[in-house]
């Protein structure tokens, strides 16, 4: 395979101290996206993930649960690999720190760097921040000591270290990246990063004596490896640097990450200045996306609005999720994340636009040819603009992917889906088909096979379940990018017309389901729910105005009796202080009549009268469900206050 012709994809090694979320799951599609991308157009592709698995955090979190920390990193680092099958993820490799293969390379690239001097033994003082960590330069914190990224506290240390001479490589990052604009995307991370350098570097620090979890420093046993310089050596480890009969031979120089944009640094500035001084080339690319909020606000655990990918698959579909993480905003921005705007999409792109495509044109070619793919006969110029727009369609998406601007993609080929369903309603298949003008109708529905089939193509790497589907209702293998032509299928084909490919969401009940979902996430987040019980949505909302017709007062309760043939209802006779009167309530499994009597509950006053088992009953009594025990636990709401008068209003 031509060099030229090789592609290599990573996305970060995953930090085991918490479970996958949306970020995991975003940066790992856009890969997997890119390696499906690459392999159909004929590259030799290869796809790494894994998990950074060293440090302090981890060493913590093991202590406090009474494990290993290599016992806690198995266990959690499962959790990642079940995600990647979740969302059908193809990596070719899965790379671990705590990996033999990786320790030795990580500890030869070491030796090798303080063999020919660019690493050296010192002390250093500074700013520590325990998350992250790493040392923050003075010029670099925020206000009150605390660090620039995650904004907590940072913690002066003093210690024995090794140092990488990043100085010493500040002149030769300038210049790679003045030749390689393209280098970091997009271009205003590619602005900060090189007026970071420009700024000045200074050496860093590379190993620790404070903690024990992490790579041993070979020759001097009394230091581990820093976690972050460790870390970054895995996307050569995993290749068999430095064999010279290893893969990096053939992959390395076609490299790209994908990061996050909270650790840009590390890859644009001291992961190539290691490479260079390896002797490497730099990364061809490194690309920075944004975060996601949840429905404008922050995510964040405490309020129980972390998006969970393993829910949003099971909700959703996979498929759907992956769609709508890539087409909802452009790669390298922030993001919003709502599940209402995710519904929506499903309607509208994949349901009324891919999905009504699809039923359309082959219900068309069972009803007219019995199922059998015509050929072309009478082609117009329609026909022909049909045919120029999906051509170009292969050229934008192959541009638009090459600078990851995934979104960009979708909306072109959504251009052709869009055009291709105008096409139907311009040609009328249906007339064409009463009219016997079989030349012409021949010619329109075979354009609109070939258009799904071009489709069916191009959406795999995004959404690989709905292209086969796609390909197996077409009566046709998969194929590959690269060889695909308009036209040129080997006859006869036979469809196989299935179920919609994706059924439209009923909103309404939707909605109503996502209100019971979230009212059982804030009550877990609170700490206020420990079982399954499900929590009623919040009723709709109103005004001021309404509430004040709602007269709420105070009602002695005088006597109960139980109504006649009916197990659970009390007639209860009520004292307002200005009047007396009846109401009848459904409380008679929960309270005996002398539990209530003498008891002052709440009653809505004004409410219609309404005939219950012969007895006229005015108002109800306000009562609360127990969630721990469901409909077994029910509760009239009474007054603490035993002075307070009845008829008092509740206000």
């Amino acid at each position: 395979m031509d060099k030229d012709k090789t592609f290599y994809i990573t996305t970060p090694i995953y930090y085991v101290n918490d479970v996958p979320h949306i970020g995991h799951a975003y940066t790992t599609i856009a890969a997997d996206v890119l390696d499906r991308w690459y392999t159909s157009g004929g590259y030799d592709s290869y796809f790494l993930t894994g998990t950074d698995e060293h440090g302090q955090k981890i060493e913590q979190s093991a202590q406090k649960r009474g494990m290993t920390p290599k016992e806690l990193c198995d266990e959690v680092v499962q959790n990642f690999k079940r995600l990647w099958e979740t969302l059908n993820i193809q990596n070719n490799d899965f790379i671990r720190t705590t990996d033999k293969r990786h320790e030795e390379v990580v500890q030869e690239v070491f030796r090798h760097l303080l063999a020919q001097g660019d690493v050296y033994k010192g002390e250093y003082e500074g700013w520590y921040c325990v998350p992250c960590e790493t040392y923050v330069p003075e010029a670099q914190m925020a206000e009150e000591n605390t660090c620039p990224d995650c904004h907590r506290p940072l913690t002066k240390m003093t210690e024995e270290t090794y140092f990488f001479r990043l100085s010493k490589y500040q002149d030769a990052l300038l210049d790679y990246y003045e030749k390689n604009k393209d280098a970091i995307l997009p271009h205003e991370r590619y602005n900060e990063v090189v007026s970071f350098i420009k700024s000045g570097l200074k050496d860093q620090s590379i190993s620790r004596t404070t903690l024990k979890w992490g790579i041993p420093l070979p020759g001097d046993d009394r230091h581990v490896i820093y976690v972050w310089f460790d870390a970054l050596i895995n996307y050569l480890s995993a290749m068999d640097f430095p064999k010279e009969d290893g893969k990096w031979k053939k992959y390395w120089p076609s490299v790209r990450h994908l990061v996050g944009k909270d650790i840009i640094r590390f890859h644009c500035v001291i992961w190539p200045a290691m490479l260079l001084a390896l002797g490497v080339n730099p990364p061809v690319r490194v690309f920075a996306h944004g975060w996601w909020t949840v429905d404008g606000e922050k995510m964040s655990k405490s309020i129980g609005n972390v998006v969970d990918p393993f829910e949003m698959t099971e909700l959703f579909s996979r498929d759907s999720f992956r769609y709508f993480l890539l087409r909802e905003v452009p790669f390298g921005q922030d993001g919003n994340f709502s599940e209402m705007a995710m519904a929506s999409r499903i309607n509208s792109d994949l349901a009324n636009d891919l999905g009504n495509l699809l039923s359309r044109s082959l219900q068309m070619i069972q009803k007219y040819r019995n199922g059998v793919l015509p050929d072309f006969a009478e082609v117009t110029e329609l026909d022909t603009e049909i045919k120029n727009l999906a051509q170009a369609t292969v050229g934008e998406m192959e541009e638009e992917l090459d600078r990851f601007a995934f979104d960009e993609a979708l909306k072109t080929l959504w251009k052709l889906i869009s055009r291709a369903n105008k096409y139907i309603d311009e040609t009328e298949p249906w007339k064409l088909g009463k009219e016997n003008n079989a030349a012409r109708l021949d010619t329109v529905l075979r354009t609109l096979w070939e258009v799904l089939r071009e489709v069916s193509i191009l959406l795999a790497p995004f959404m690989p379940d709905t292209a086969t589907n796609m390909t197996v209702q077409l009566g046709i293998e998969p194929m590959k990018r690269i060889d695909w032509v308009w036209g040129k299928i080997n006859c006869p084909v036979s469809i196989a017309r299935g179920e919609n490919l994706f059924p439209r969401l009923d909103l309404v009940q939707w909605e109503k389901e996502k209100a019971e979902r979230d009212a059982k996430k804030r009550a877990k987040a609170a700490g206020i729910s420990n079982s399954n019980f499900e929590f009623e949505p919040l009723a709709e909302e109103i005004s001021i105005d309404d509430f004040k017709k709602v007269d709420l007062r105070v009602a002695l309760i005088e006597s109960v009796t139980p109504v006649p043939k009916a197990d659970k209802l009390y007639k209860l006779e009520l004292n307002l202080g200005f009047e007396k009167r009846f109401v009848v309530s459904g409380i008679r499994q929960y309270y005996a009549p002398e539990d209530l009597v003498g008891k002052k509950a709440i009653i809505v006053a004004n409410l219609r009268p309404a005939r219950i088992r012969g007895v006229d009953s005015k108002g109800m009594l306000l009562a609360a469900e127990n969630p721990e025990k469901g409909k077994e636990g029910i509760s009239i709401v009474t007054i603490l206050d035993t002075t307070m008068p009845q008829g008092a209003r509740v206000c």
